[in-house]
């Protein structure tokens, strides 16, 4: 995985440092997602800008963005460090999620235009169609639906607390969490559905019923009692 840059034409160009830094962003938090990157895993900022193909400078953008989102953390030795989410704060997040997101949705849901309604609904066919798991798959079908409840809400504070809260439990899950295609897709249909009718009480109760299923299953699983 390599990201081109001209680093003579970088000082003069800042838009190609942005989107160098967009492109380092994007392909450090893929690593991260792929587990390329795994919890605690620490960042030698040298190593993995060579390994990316661009300067210090983009990537220490790149990791800064992800610092803000709570992927990443400043180590003892100035490193960055792959932040570990443990079931406490899983368990927290999700409840505090429960809170929020399902007034998000109900909010967004004038506002999603019907044709991504359509694709995200495509999308979680085509997975459930498919004879083999692909958990990259499974985790961009996740994104769409629960971004459109995020992007759509009209409430930036909400969404940015949600986008957080979202990637701390999107940690935890990529480690722990790998069967819940099935139970995903079936509540995320009903999401939709009550999206697509407009129908604000079944969507809140959607949202609800989603979330508490994850932490169920997370208490299930790992067999926590609280």
């Amino acid at each position: 995985m390599t990201l081109t840059e001209n680093r003579a034409d970088r000082g003069k160009n800042p838009r190609q440092g942005d989107k160098l830094a967009s492109q380092a962003y994007r392909a450090v938090s893929d690593m991260i997602r792929r587990r390329r990157l795994g919890a605690g895993h620490v960042i030698v900022e040298a190593r993995l800008a060579e390994l990316l193909g661009v300067s210090r400078t983009p990537l220490r953008e790149a990791l800064q963005r992800l610092e803000g989102e709570g992927l990443v953390y400043k180590g003892d030795g100035r490193n960055y460090v792959v932040r570990q989410v443990d079931i406490g704060e899983y368990i927290q997040s999700l409840k505090l999620r429960l809170l929020i997101e399902p007034h998000a949705g109900v909010q967004a849901m004038p506002f999603i235009p019907g044709r991504r309604l359509y694709e995200v609904r495509r999308e979680i066919d085509e997975l459930m169609a498919a004879t083999t798991y692909h958990i990259d798959s499974h985790w961009d079908s996740d994104d769409n639906l629960h971004n459109l409840l995020i992007d759509y809400c009209g409430n930036q504070v909400m969404a940015e607390v949600l986008r957080k809260l979202r990637a701390t439990t999107r940690l935890f899950e990529i480690g722990q969490l790998q069967d819940r295609l099935k139970p995903d897709s079936a509540e995320h249909l009903t999401i939709i559905d009550a999206l697509q009718r407009q129908d604000a009480d079944a969507c809140f109760k959607a949202v609800a019923a989603h979330i508490e299923s994850l932490i169920a299953f997370a208490r299930l699983h790992i067999g926590i009692t609280d």
